[in-house]
C-alpha cells in the first residue's frame, strides 16, 4: 500500500488533512520503515511527485519440509511388493478348500506374517513422512508391528522346517500325529510369542526416555535388539541342523526305494540343491542385520542400518516363491484362478511336507 503526497498544494490550501488513524499502516509503528522515493515516470517540468513507500520486510516463516530418504522409499516399495505377493498366497489358500493340510496352514501363517511385515513397512513410511512421528504412540505402534511380523515370519519358517523333518523322520505316523488341530495350536503359540515380543517396547522396554540405551532401531533398546538377534541366530542354527538331518534321511530313503542309481543321484542332488538355496537365501537376508544389531548402537551411521535392514526385508519377498509358488497344488489353483486351466506339464502328484 503506497501513500501518495502528490496533493501537497491542495493540502496547504485546504488547511491540511490528517491521516486516518484507522489506516492499516501506522506511520509511528517502529516495525515499518519508510523511504521517500521519486517517481521515475515524472520527467516533465511539473512539480516533482514523491511517494512515501513503506519498505516491507515480511517475516518469512520457514516451513520444515522433511526430505524423503531414498532408503525409506526402497523399504516402502519392498513393503508394497511383499504385501501384493503374500495377499495373493492368502487368497489362493482361503478360496481353495482342498488346501487345508497342516503344511498349507503353516504356509498360510507365514504368508500372513509376511503380509503384516509389508504393511508395517508401508505404515512406517506413512508415519515418518505424513504423520507426526514424534508422537510416542505412533512410534511404538510402528515398531511393535514390525517386530511381531518379522518375528512371526522367522518362527513360521522354523515351523515349516520342523514339519518337513518330522514328515521324513516319522513317515509312518506323521499323518496321525500331525493333525490339523495340533498345527493350529502350534501356529497360535507362535503368534502369541511374537505379539508378546512386539509389545515389549509399548510395555516400557524402550529408549524414549534414555537415548543412550537405544539400539540401531529406535526405540528398541540395545538389550532387546541383542536378544532378538541371538534368538535369530539360534533359529538359523536349528534350521541348519534340521536340514542336515533331512538330507541324511532323504539319502537313506532314496537308497532304499530307488531301483536305479541314476535316479538316486538325480533326485537327491536336486533336493540338496534346493535345501542349500533355501538356507543360503535365509542366511544372506538375515545374518548381516543380526550381526550388526549385536555390535552396533544408535551412534553408528544410519546408512549401515539401512544397508542391513533392506536385505532382511527382502526375505519376505523370497518366502512366497520358495514356500508357496513352488508348490504344485498352489500353482494349479493359481492357473485355475487366472485362466481356468493349468498346463499339462504341471506335476499332478500330490505334494507332501517332505518335498523340498
Amino acid at each position: 500500500m503506497i501513500l501518495s503526497l502528490a496533493a501537497v498544494a491542495a493540502m496547504s490550501s485546504g488547511g491540511g488533512s490528517s491521516l486516518n488513524s484507522s489506516s492499516p499502516l501506522d506511520p509511528f509503528d517502529s516495525s515499518t520503515s519508510w523511504s521517500l522515493a521519486e517517481d521515475p515516470s515524472n520527467s516533465s517540468s511539473e512539480p516533482v511527485v514523491r511517494t512515501l513507500t513503506p519498505d516491507f520486510q515480511p517475516a518469512t516463516t520457514a516451513v520444515a519440509i522433511q526430505e524423503v530418504n531414498p532408503w525409506d522409499i526402497a523399504l516402502c516399495v519392498t513393503g508394497t511388493l511383499i504385501s501384493c505377493e503374500n495377499a495373493l498366497v492368502i487368497a489362493v489358500l482361503f478360496y481353495t478348500p482342498t488346501l487345508r493340510a497342516p503344511m498349507f496352514i503353516l504356509i498360510g501363517s507365514l504368508a500372513v506374517a509376511d503380509l503384516m511385515a509389508g504393511l508395517g513397512l508401508i505404515l512406517n513410511f506413512v508415519f515418518t513422512y505424513l504423520i507426526d512421528s514424534s508422537v510416542e504412540f505412533v512410534t511404538l505402534l510402528s515398531v511393535g508391528l514390525l517386530i511381531s511380523a518379522f518375528s512371526a515370519s522367522v518362527f513360521n519358517i522354523l515351523a515349516i522346517t520342523v514339519d518337513r523333518y518330522l514328515s521324513l523322520y516319522n513317515a509312518l505316523t506323521y499323518h496321525t500325529e500331525r493333525t490339523v488341530t495340533f498345527t493350529y495350536l502350534m501356529v497360535l503359540f507362535i503368534w502369541v510369542l511374537c505379539v508378546t515380543l512386539g509389545s515389549l517396547p509399548a510395555l516400557g522396554w524402550n529408549c524414549l526416555r534414555d537415548e543412550s540405551t537405544c539400539s540401531i532401531l529406535r526405540p528398541v533398546t540395545k538389550i532387546n535388539a541383542v536378544v532378538l538377534a541371538v534368538t535369530f541366530l539360534l533359529v538359523f542354527a536349528t534350521m541348519m541342523q534340521l536340514y542336515l538331518q533331512i538330507c541324511k534321511i532323504a539319502f537313506r530313503h532314496a537308497q532304499q526305494i530307488a531301483v536305479q542309481h541314476q535316479f538316486v543321484a538325480i533326485s537327491t542332488t536336486k533336493g540338496v540343491s534346493t535345501l542349500s538355496a533355501i538356507l543360503c537365501a535365509f542366511g544372506a537376508c538375515w545374518l548381516p542385520f543380526a550381526m550388526y544389531s549385536i555390535v552396533a548402537n544408535s551412534s553408528y551411521p544410519a546408512i549401515y542400518t539401512y544397508a542391513t535392514v533392506l536385505p532382511a526385508t527382502c526375505c519376505s519377498v523370497i518366502n512366497p516363491i520358495i514356500y508357496a509358488f513352488r508348490n504344485p497344488d498352489i500353482q494349479k489353483s493359481l492357473w485355475m484362478a487366472c485362466c481356468g486351466c493349468f498346463p499339462s506339464n504341471l506335476s499332478l502328484r500330490p505334494r507332501t511336507s517332505s518335498d523340498v
